[in-house]
């Protein structure tokens, strides 16, 4: 992702996550698309095409454990702002967790940034159906 981030410079990215459910509220990231070429300075389009073909795959890989492995959300890059949802970002999240054709409890929205001192920081907050927001904790593993 560092590297994404890097090429794309001061144009926003993004993709999907994709995880493991560890215990009650822990979940890795596990697989990560990254989509380029859709984003502006200002603002990033996820492509759907991209998203169904990348789930396929990750439900082959990982023998359609769907309560262990699932989609968990979005993430995108701010890069030059603040890695904060942007009122955009919310009403897009608001509307994935909504969608009953998604059938999601909760998803997860990453947005992430290079530093000056270009390491990676950013925010990860999970929406719900019934319109709260929570900010999660973000554990970087190495």
């Amino acid at each position: 992702m560092v590297q994404a981030l890097k090429k794309a410079g001061s144009q926003e990215i993004g993709g999907i996550l994709m995880g493991e459910h560890i215990e009650s509220e822990i979940f890795r990231v596990v697989d990560i698309t990254i989509q380029k070429n859709c984003g502006t300075v200002f603002s990033f389009m996820r492509l759907i095409d991209s998203v169904t073909q990348a789930l396929r795959i990750f439900f082959e890989k990982t023998n359609r454990q769907y309560v262990r492995f699932n989609y968990l959300g979005e993430w995108h890059s701010h890069p030059s702002f603040s890695p904060l949802p942007s009122g955009k970002d919310i009403e897009s999240m608001y509307e994935i967790v909504n969608d009953t054709e998604v059938g999601t409890n909760f998803v997860v929205l990453l947005i992430v940034r290079l530093n000056s001192s270009q390491l990676m920081e950013g925010t990860a907050t999970a929406f719900f159906p019934n319109s709260r927001l929570i900010p999660c904790d973000l554990l970087l593993e190495t």
